[in-house]
């Protein structure tokens, strides 16, 4: 059974491209009948199987596809070839393309690119994800230079005592 459906009635067009916005034919994971996603260009983009959904303003275009129980939502994008998968979620202003894959239980949010495959160290304290331009630990985005710059204070701020403990591990992880 499909989960969604193309509304031929409800597009944006994006660089030439016309998007549709889905509309849900089944309830799965929050998601009930009837209610409207984001927007995809074909039905490649997003699979008919598991709990992934874009919402909202979000889309995907291209030949990027979203599965498993990934999420795209906010207003970002997903293009290219790009794939998100797992229980990976891209939202905000974020902007997943090229050849990147985000998986697992990555999070890509605020003005993050992603445009080649992300480093996702797990097992330590924190997850933390190594993509182009920022490094994300936890639920803190900042560029390399950024989090090299804070100072002890500014970083207990962020999550407390076990936030200091783990600063100079991350500080040799980035240089």
């Amino acid at each position: 059974m499909k989960k969604y459906t193309l509304l031929l009635d409800d597009t944006i067009e994006v660089s030439g491209i016309t998007l549709h916005r889905i509309k849900a034919l089944s309830s799965f994971n929050g998601v009930s009948v009837g209610d409207l996603g984001g927007y995809i260009e074909k039905v490649d983009n997003l699979s008919q199987y598991g709990d992934a959904w874009v919402y909202g303003n979000a889309w995907v275009s291209g030949n990027a596809k979203v599965f498993g129980d990934a999420s795209v939502f906010g207003d970002a994008r997903v293009f290219g070839d790009a794939i998100v998968y797992g229980d990976a979620r891209v939202y905000g202003y974020a902007k997943v393309f090229g050849y990147a894959s985000v998986s697992g239980d990555a999070k890509v949010f605020g003005d993050a690119r992603v445009s080649k495959d992300p480093i996702v160290l797990s097992g330590l304290p924190y997850q933390v994800l190594f993509c182009d331009m920022y490094v994300t630990v936890g639920y803190q985005q900042h560029k390399p230079k950024e989090w090299l710059a804070f100072s002890e204070e500014e970083i207990k701020d962020m999550d407390g005592e076990a936030a200091t403990e783990f600063y100079p591990v991350l500080c040799k992880l980035i240089k």
